[in-house]
């Protein structure tokens, strides 16, 4: 300590002379760093969930957080989103329902303008508590629901307000930010996959001499830690040990492994294609039977809804039951389970709509038949559109319930009976685990749903934002109390950004979605702030002939080649420099990998020298003192 006291002193006397300036520099240096560090320690005192999250990773691994982090992701996302559809919509819609005038005068048939679902009368009590669960009656009469919106357009000296192009506006850009947050979250997470290379190499690194927080204060920190990096390391050995098993497999082994695969993929898909049917048959006759009242129409109300959530549930249960015959590792099992059930989820999803939109449209032939007044079935729909936004509605609602019921019905006899019996059945059910793709595959599954109706429902995003932050309580309730940590991990970094494009390809599916519903079916002309129009984008241009001519000129020179193509080679340029880019960052971490490996040899042949010198040494003493 002397001597390192010494070095110090020495070296603090050669340091050179600064100038003023130089020391003001530092100084100002030094002080932005702290104030940028107390913000930050300030923010993260108010983040969302911090310690809950800390816990849970310490208790049940980085997988299992990776779910909860997801979940606050989804939450923050649908309330900046309400926020931003309640100022542009919602706000001016009730302060301008009574001003304002129509903006285009009626000219449709008198009999596609029937629409009153306002309850008139006594009700009986229950049919309150029914309309809440199905969203008629006095739910359907509300902001809730897209018929409820006028089409005025207010125009004073002072503002101007188009609540229909607000409308339409308002839903593109959510769109549109959804993406942009879901990209900038990927990139974040792509970071972390190409600076550990997904490999074990780079993992077991990071692990070793990054992972420790010194921070840690107090056993209870220093005990969550030291699990979270346990949980770790068990990943990254298991996942070597299949890979040895992997390459110790001959050819004929490998022959058979690769086709008891390809069978079972096949078997899956078959699974798949009757839950498709099944979906198809109960939303046809759910919608023939929707006119009953009563107990028994709420069930014909709900069934396409019921159809699905079982569909979701046995399906799924017998892939993970196929997925231990293929014997993939672990994580490639959880994208594997992925893979099956987003196409299960997002796919029964759209055969409930292209059922919908089947019945809507009479099956395409929109001049015959009942659609040939209309161009829709009026008769069936008269607000086609809040139709499609009450089956979005009742998905949403009967979601939460279902995890409201299996947590108490299900999660809780089932640790109580395992606590509490002694017998082989219930050791061997024993307490159940937290399965991370069936769980994260609810969240993303939820979350298409409100894209898909947030059209035709734009209260959604903050309906689902009150489901996720309820259901993040329930889920950490039934973590922390009936599960225990799992047998089998897997790697978090690639699981999160898999989980971030699973998300993006239900986004992709509400997109599709919006398009077809905004270009291709007429808007139902009894309801809605577009009744009026041939098709929902039809208020664009009008809007934009209504627009002073250097404004017009203006837009037409954005659309116009001499604007398109110098934007499209620039955008060539820079999309080709990040690429470059790109795979110089990706070449540097394969060299700087390849080099860690190569000093790990040099000081295992160094250890090896060493330990033959050292034998070398003492077989000498020992023949010197033999001899002597």
């Amino acid at each position: 300590m002397a001597l390192k006291r010494a070095i110090r002193q020495v070296q603090q006397m050669q340091v050179p002379v600064v100038s003023s300036r130089d020391s003001w520099k530092r100084k100002n240096a030094k002080s932005l760093r702290k104030l940028k560090d107390c913000g930050m320690g300030f923010l993260s005192f108010f983040s969302l969930w911090s310690k809950t999250l800390q816990k849970i990773g310490g208790n049940f691994g980085g997988g299992v957080q990776s779910y909860f982090l997801f979940l606050r992701f989804l939450v923050v996302l649908n309330f900046v989103s309400f926020l931003l559809i309640a100022g542009f919509v919602l706000v001016p819609s009730i302060v301008f329902r009574s001003v304002g005038a129509a903006l285009v005068n009626s000219t449709g048939q008198g009999a596609c303008m029937v629409y009153d679902p306002n309850p008139e009368g006594l009700v009986v009590f229950y049919n309150y508590f029914l309309d809440l669960l199905s969203g008629t009656g006095f739910m359907e009469y509300s902001y809730l629901f897209y018929g409820y919106y006028n089409n005025t357009m207010v125009e004073d000296k002072n503002i101007s307000y188009n609540i229909p192009l607000a409308y339409l506006f308002t839903a593109v850009f959510y769109f549109v930010f959804c993406l942009i947050c879901i990209i900038a979250r990927m990139g974040t997470a792509a970071r972390v996959v190409v600076a550990t290379g997904s490999s074990t190499v780079g993992d077991y690194s990071m692990i070793v001499f990054t992972s420790w927080d010194y921070g840690c204060l107090g056993d209870r920190a220093t005990k969550l830690k030291q699990k979270n990096i346990h949980y770790q390391l068990q990943v990254d050995l298991e996942e070597e040990s299949i890979k040895k098993r992997a390459a110790a497999l001959t050819l004929s082994q490998k022959i058979v492994l690769y086709s008891l695969r390809v069978s079972m993929c096949f078997v899956s898909f078959g699974l798949i294609i009757a839950a498709f049917y099944g979906i198809f048959a109960a939303t046809e006759f759910s919608q023939v039977k929707s006119g009953q009242g009563g107990i028994l129409g709420l069930f014909f109300e709900y069934l396409p809804s019921i159809v699905i959530t079982a569909g979701n549930f046995v399906v799924p249960l017998l892939c993970d039951q196929i997925a231990l015959i293929e014997r993939y590792s672990p994580s490639t099992t959880v994208i594997v389970a992925l893979l099956r059930a987003v196409f299960l989820r997002l796919v029964s999803l759209g055969v409930l709509l292209f059922t919908l939109w089947r019945q809507i449209t009479c099956e395409g032939a929109e001049n015959t038949g009942e659609c040939k007044l209309c161009q829709y079935n009026h008769l069936l729909y008269p607000c086609w559109e809040t139709r499609v936004g009450q089956e979005m509605y009742k998905l949403t609602l009967f979601d939460f319930l279902i995890n409201i019921a299996v947590l108490v019905l299900v999660e809780f006899p089932r640790r109580m009976v395992v606590d509490n019996w002694s017998n082989k059945l219930a050791q061997w059910v024993g307490r159940q685990e937290f399965v991370v793709p069936a769980n994260v595959l609810g969240l993303v599954y939820g979350q298409t749903v409100v894209w898909t109706g947030a059209l035709f429902c734009p209260l959604l995003p903050l309906i689902n934002t009150l489901k996720f932050i309820l259901l993040f309580y329930f889920k950490k309730i039934t973590l922390f109390h009936n599960c225990r940590p799992a047998l089998k991990t897997f790697r978090s970094t690639t699981s999160t950004f898999f989980f971030l494009v699973v998300l993006l390809f239900g986004l992709g599916l509400g997109t599709v979605v919006m398009i077809y519903s905004l270009s291709e079916i007429r808007p139902s002309m009894g309801c809605g702030p577009f009744r009026f129009f041939p098709s929902m984008w039809s208020i664009v241009p009008t809007s934009f002939n209504n627009l002073s001519i250097i404004t017009q000129e203006f837009l037409f020179f954005i659309g116009s080649q001499s604007f398109s193509i110098p934007l499209f080679a620039l955008s060539c340029v820079v999309m080709c420099y990040f690429v470059a880019l790109a795979s110089v960052y990706g070449k540097s971490v394969a060299l700087l990998r390849a080099q860690i490996k190569l000093e790990g040899r040099d000081k295992q042949f160094l250890v090896k020298q060493i330990e033959m010198l050292s034998r070398r040494q003492q077989i000498l003493k020992q023949t010197a003192g033999a001899s002597s």
